[in-house]
């Protein structure tokens, strides 16, 4: 019999990433450590979205450093990312080009939902994640 999958939230896996707080980050690492491919974590957009924005906004996170990340938990068995291979998409775009992660995923979202465009008024995400600018 397998295990229960459980949702993680984004202030988990920052304690978990970052171990940065004496109670919070070896309670998170208990859990996320207990976790399994029978009896996974799962971690939503929303979720992987908040994350970036801590990492690099409040840890001062590179690029770099948040793609490794998002890698990370990607390949690990034990955690079940929704929509993983857009997610893949969103991370290779994120890696290529100066668009933040957020723009990204709703593109390769929108793209994967058989979308013709991503309609926004962000000059840059129209320039760097593919998104088509309203003039």
């Amino acid at each position: 019999m397998t295990g229960a999958m459980i949702g993680l939230d984004t202030n988990v896996l920052v304690r978990y990433v970052m171990q940065d707080d004496a109670k919070q980050s070896p309670q998170a690492t208990r859990l996320v450590e207990s976790l399994s491919a029978d009896a996974p974590g799962y971690i939503c957009h929303v979720t992987l979205i908040e994350l970036v924005w801590v990492l690099s906004g409040c840890y001062g996170a590179t690029r770099d450093e948040i793609a490794t990340v998002l890698e990370t938990l990607l390949r690990a068995k034990e955690l079940v990312i929704a929509d993983a291979d857009i997610v893949w998409k969103a991370l290779r775009l994120f890696k290529q080009s100066k668009a933040d992660f957020a723009d990204c995923l709703i593109e390769c979202s929108a793209t994967a939902a058989g979308c013709a465009h991503t309609a926004t008024f962000d000059r840059d995400a129209a320039k760097h994640a593919g998104m088509r600018l309203i003039v």
